[in-house]
This record gives C-alpha cells, sequence and structure tokens, in this order.
C-alpha cells in the first residue's frame, strides 16, 4: 500500500525538477536568441547561395549570348549598353538540408571559473547561429526528433521554441535517423560519452553516406584540468563520485585519456570522412561559427584538399 505514495513523490519531484529547468530555459532563451542573432550576424554578410549559375531567383551575372541560344534569353537592356548581346544569369540555389544537434545533457550544464558560460549555453547559441546562418544562404535545418527541416526566415524562433517545449529525456548524443544522403549533420556535444557510443553514433548517422562535422565543446578547466589538493569529482549523468587525496598527481593520467579518447573520435570521422573539431567555451563563438561554414556544403575531396580547413579540424590540444 505504500507503493502509490512513493510513486507519487517521485512524480512530484520530478514534475517540479521539470518546471524549475524549463523556467530557467526560457529566462534564457531571449537572451540565447540575442547572442545566436549577433554571432550570425558577424558572418552571414556576402555567405548567401551557391555563387555559381543555375536555377535560381537572385541575379549572378551577364554573360555573352552563345550562337544557337533561343533569343528569349537575351537580356535587351544590358545588350543595348554595346555592340555585344548579354545573357542574364541567375545564381543557382540548391537547398539541402544541414541537421544540427545541440548536445542538452546534465554533462553540458558544467562551467568553471576559467569561463564565462555552460557548455549548454554556448551549444544552443552556436546551434541557433548556425541555423540562422544556413537559412539566409537557402540552406534548411531542422533538429533530429525535435523539429523537421525548414527554411523559414524565423528559424531561429521556431527552433528556440522547439528546444524550450521538449519534455523528452535529454540525451547525449542525438537518436537513431536516417539523413538523407545529400543532407549534413552537426553534432555539438563535449563528447564525454563512452567512445563505443560515439562511434556506434558517427557510423549509423553515415550509414546512408550523410556527411558530418562534430564538435568537442568543452569547459578550459576539462582541458587543463588545473586541480589542486582534496576534491571531490561528480559526474553528472548517474556515474557517482570519486575524491582525489591529491588531485593533481591526476593530471597527467587525466590529460593522457582525453587525447587517447580525443583520437579515437577523429580516427572514426576521418574513416568516414566526417570532420572533427574542438572549441572552448573561452573562446569566441563567432570563430566556430566561420569554421563550421566554411565546412558545411564542402565536398569530402574539396575538404581534404584545402590546406587551412584540414589543418583547422586538427587543431592540437
Amino acid at each position: 500500500m505504500a507503493v502509490e505514495p512513493r510513486l507519487s513523490n517521485q512524480e512530484n519531484v520530478a514534475v517540479r525538477h521539470a518546471v524549475g529547468e524549463g523556467q530557467t530555459l526560457a529566462a534564457a532563451m531571449p537572451r540565447l536568441i540575442l547572442e545566436a542573432r549577433r554571432v550570425a550576424a558577424t558572418v552571414i554578410h556576402g555567405l548567401h547561395g551557391r555563387r555559381r549559375a543555375g536555377p535560381g531567383e537572385n541575379f549572378w551575372q551577364y554573360r555573352r549570348f552563345i550562337s544557337g541560344e533561343p533569343a528569349s534569353r537575351v537580356d535587351w537592356r544590358r545588350s543595348a549598353r554595346d555592340d555585344h548581346l548579354y545573357v542574364r544569369e541567375l545564381e543557382w540555389e540548391a537547398a539541402h538540408t544541414v541537421w544540427l544537434w545541440p548536445d542538452r545533457s546534465a554533462s553540458m550544464i558544467f562551467a568553471s571559473q576559467l569561463a564565462h558560460e555552460t557548455k549548454l549555453y554556448r551549444a544552443l547559441v552556436l546551434t541557433l547561429a548556425l541555423g540562422e546562418v544556413l537559412v539566409e544562404g537557402g540552406e534548411r535545418v531542422g533538429i533530429p526528433g525535435l523539429l523537421r527541416p525548414t527554411g523559414s526566415r524565423n528559424v531561429v524562433e521556431r527552433m528556440a521554441q522547439t528546444i524550450l517545449h521538449d519534455r523528452s529525456q535529454r540525451a547525449s548524443l542525438p537518436p537513431d535517423f536516417a539523413p538523407a544522403p545529400l543532407s549534413e549533420i552537426v553534432l555539438l556535444s563535449d563528447l564525454w560519452s563512452d567512445i563505443g557510443e560515439v562511434r556506434r553514433t558517427i557510423a549509423q548517422l553515415s550509414s546512408n553516406g550523410a556527411r558530418g562535422h562534430v564538435v568537442q565543446i568543452v569547459d578550459p578547466a576539462e582541458e587543463t584540468f588545473p586541480y589542486w589538493g582534496r576534491i571531490e569529482f561528480i559526474e553528472p549523468e548517474g556515474g557517482g563520485r570519486i575524491t582525489a587525496g591529491r588531485a593533481e598527481t591526476w593530471r597527467a593520467d587525466y590529460t593522457a585519456r582525453v587525447a587517447r579518447h580525443r583520437a579515437e573520435i577523429r580516427a572514426e570521422t576521418d574513416r568516414l570522412g566526417w570532420t572533427f573539431v574542438i572549441h572552448r567555451t573561452d573562446r569566441p563563438a563567432s570563430e566556430l561559427l566561420l569554421a563550421l561554414h566554411a565546412r558545411i556544403g564542402v565536398a569530402a575531396g574539396d575538404f581534404a584538399a584545402s590546406p587551412s580547413i584540414a589543418a583547422e579540424s586538427r587543431v592540437p590540444t
């Protein structure tokens, strides 16, 4: 007979936790949107379209009329300026889908004294900003399991509202789904999940031929391990806690294990033709946004042939 009150208590605790988390996210969302738009504005100018002729609505360039073409293609107003015939070409607009996945699990809430914001805040700002930049460039964006691909001009608000009202469990990695072969995926996470889970997720998402970009978002303290003396470390996703009597003696083993974990992730992304980059929350968000925009839409062969992009994806830690 004691089961019902116990279940009721657990439900009340869960509801209170959900309400508190929802109110916190709701309060932060206007600031998130403003920050995302500010970051997007720094890179959005001049990044529209595909930069070549093709079907579309925006003017691209004039070219000389070629004998044999239909006369209806001639732009007579431009041709009247000199002795040549010209054809007005439009810029190619071929929207493809980019899936954005911001990790919103408990480990992303961490922020040390070395950073001004949590990993979660940075992941959400980047997701919204990237969505804004991509839609302005004629692409469609979606969030796996939450938002179907859209090219709506109010994509930032739509993404924010979708995230705000999501009541599902906050998973560290995206759900299993089958992205189309020509689509791309941007995974923003701290990637502290088991390497087997990370490999399985990346392999599953790429199984149809989709390309992806894996971004590890980390706090500076997770890079440098700046701890001394007796410290209690708590794993926020149910992994328990452990106390270090002299934390500084763990630093070498910790950094070696992090390097090994990243090397295994990079090996998997390289094998599949994906990209991998590390982003610290004490660095400007616009820095990563520019790097991601340079990668999206670039074929695997073109990516490997570009020294500037390829070098940046392998930034030493």
